[in-house]
């Protein structure tokens, strides 16, 4: 797979197309002044979509949702809500996501992964459990390697199926954000203990439990080091869905917006396997977790919107993305009279040639 997938994403690096839209953002700069950050954020789109006019199309914000086996361990969860019922109310539009995703054009999905409960089907449900939640971590493997390549590949498809060119995820689920720890941790090795810590007043005895449960399950796979396989001893099968579904997004050069914790460890897994997949991806947040600080600095990134939300993963996408399409429209959206210009690098060698040969007539 690691082969397979590394040659299918291509890096965004193109030093030319790289100038030519530094260029053309200089020129509309000089009669409206700079937009500060919006400019290089419309830099990197032309490079995602290899064009100096870059549009999006159908925008998704996907959940992957799944049950984690440490959950029994006495993890944090919503006041008296399971995974399923999260799903639901995503669903059905109970939750702020779902209505700033309705009112900026944005598709929303979920994915049953590995929810503990039955769910009933619903029109925007994708049904791809692969069980019933994954193990306890503290006790063995959370999910076989076979499990955990099957999802990948389950993620893979819907990748394949989605429509549009944007792909928002995020994870949704008991404890996927402990599981997204470890997988962070091992990988990069960061301290466990950074990554699970809330905020500076965080209830001690929660975060020396949160130490207990993690420091345990990291001994118990203490020699496991290959991507896949750290996955496996850790992950949710949420976590492993969305790795596929964001390598064929890179794949088909569409832009990827990462929200939350358990989505940075997907894609430090997925960059494991095809290290050119964060050229496209950009970086959003729901909720002021210290911790997701500390994951977003492993990336050498930062959130495109700290507004101090304490909400699901994936409602800072859905804020997120009139920024997204602003910085496009930067390159796209011209002002009457002007000359709209070429979309592709070569078309304007085009210009360029023919320009000098009209000079020399």
């Amino acid at each position: 797979m690691h082969n397979a997938t590394q040659s299918l994403i291509a890096p965004t690096a193109n030093a030319a197309l790289e100038r030519a839209l530094r260029d053309k953002l200089q020129r509309r700069g000089e009669t409206i002044g700079s937009l500060g950050e919006l400019e290089p954020l419309s830099v990197r789109i032309g490079l995602i979509q290899d064009t100096l006019r870059p549009r999006f199309s159908e925008p998704q914000v996907v959940l992957f949702a799944g049950d984690n086996g440490l959950a029994v361990e006495g993890l944090p969860a919503p006041p008296g809500q399971t995974t399923a019922e999260r799903v639901w109310q995503v669903l059905s539009g109970q939750l702020p996501l779902s209505v700033f995703a309705a009112t900026q054009g944005l598709g929303v999905s979920v994915v049953d992964a590995g929810v503990a409960d039955r769910l009933h089907t619903h029109e925007r449900l994708l049904m791809r459990k692969i069980a019933h939640g994954t193990r306890n971590a503290r006790v063995g493997p959370a999910m076989s390697v076979d499990q955990a390549q099957a999802a990948i590949r389950a993620g893979m498809e819907i990748g394949q199926s989605l429509p549009g060119n944007v792909l928002a995820c995020a994870g949704l689920g008991v404890g996927s954000h402990e599981c997204a720890a470890l997988i962070l941790s091992r990988l990069t090795g960061a301290p466990v203990r950074e990554l699970l810590l809330a905020h500076p007043q965080m209830d001690s005895n929660l975060l020396t439990h949160l130490l207990a449960v993690t420091q345990s399950a990291q001994a118990r796979h203490r020699d496991v080091a290959d991507p896949v396989e750290v996955l496996a001893a850790f992950g949710g099968f949420d976590i492993a869905m969305m790795i596929g579904a964001m390598l064929v997004a890179a794949g088909r050069r569409h832009l990827i917006m990462i929200d939350g914790l358990p989505a940075c460890a997907a894609v430090m897994v997925a960059s494991r396997i095809a290290a050119p997949i964060i050229d496209y991806c950009v970086f959003c947040r729901s909720h002021s977790h210290q911790g997701l600080d500390y994951a977003l600095n492993l990336f050498h990134s930062s959130a495109l919107l700290e507004l101090g939300m304490e909400s699901t993963d994936g409602t800072g996408a859905t804020l997120a993305w009139p920024l997204v399409r602003a910085a496009a429209s930067l390159l796209t959206e011209v002002a009457e009279g002007e000359d709209p210009g070429p979309s592709r690098l070569d078309d304007l060698d085009t210009v360029a040639e023919d320009t000098v040969r009209l000079t020399d007539d």
